[in-house]
């Protein structure tokens, strides 16, 4: 387990690194650079660099962990790309079917294969799905992600590249949104945001802005209009199990 600084999560669980870019949200990959930078300090899940690497030792870790924790799965992969083996993906089903203390949220480019795979995965109400949607070209995600089984949907608009007017929300528990940030960062603007989070609230759908971004993030913040976005999904939250 790693703690995360990610907003929306506080954990991370990699049973698989490395990937490979199939959209412009992938230009400029925070966790290429992060894995180049974890192989020259000698860790060994990252000895192939980006690579997509399978990582079976570490699949058992969250039945390790006792305390009830939110866990983003694969934060450097996709579990659905094409060189993920079902039988795989189905292994890593099994362990957040029985480590059911915690909440798991995946998300994916790749949502063909996830509307292709869903039928032979099980689909556990401590398990949050989502897709990426950077500009409207890509919003036939979504569409796909309504085709799974998965009982907590959500889209992650970032980073946010163009405007996504008339969003389709049927069935989207949750929206992130996020300006990309780091070395080449491209801009988002303001309408962009104000726009989707205005869907949201008409359709009663959770709204996270995550960041701003930039260069420096830290800079430009979070705070959309003078408040600060931090809703999770409303109707599917879950008790925490202790047991």
């Amino acid at each position: 387990m790693a703690k995360s600084t990610i907003e929306w999560t506080e954990s991370t669980w990699n049973p698989v690194t490395g990937c490979t870019k199939i959209s412009p949200g992938c230009k400029y990959c925070y966790a290429e650079r992060m894995a180049k930078r974890l192989r020259a300090m000698g860790q060994r899940n990252y000895r192939n660099g980006f690579q997509l690497t399978l990582h079976p030792h570490m699949l058992d870790r969250p039945l390790r962990w006792r305390k009830p924790q939110t866990i983003f799965v694969n934060s450097m992969s996709d579990l659905f790309h094409a060189e993920v083996p079902v039988e795989y993906i189905q292994r890593v089903f099994d362990i957040m079917s029985r480590a059911h203390r915690h909440r798991f949220q995946i998300l994916t480019k790749r949502s063909a294969r996830l509307a292709e795979v869903s039928p032979s995965l099980p689909w556990p109400e401590n398990v949050w799905m989502g897709v990426s949607v950077e500009s409207a070209a890509y919003k036939f995600r979504s569409d796909d992600l309504r085709k799974s089984e998965a009982q907590t949907k959500f889209l992650s608009l970032e980073p946010l590249l163009g405007p996504l007017p008339n969003l389709d929300l049927h069935e989207i528990d949750w929206v992130i949104v996020g300006g990309e940030s780091g070395p080449g960062a491209r801009g988002i603007r303001a309408d962009w945001v104000t726009d989707i989070r205005d869907q949201c609230l008409r359709a009663n759908v959770s709204f996270f802005f995550k960041q701003w971004g930039g260069v420096n993030k830290k800079t430009t913040g979070r705070a959309l209009e003078g408040r600060t976005w931090n809703e999770l999904p409303r109707t599917r939250l879950l008790p925490v199990i202790t047991s």
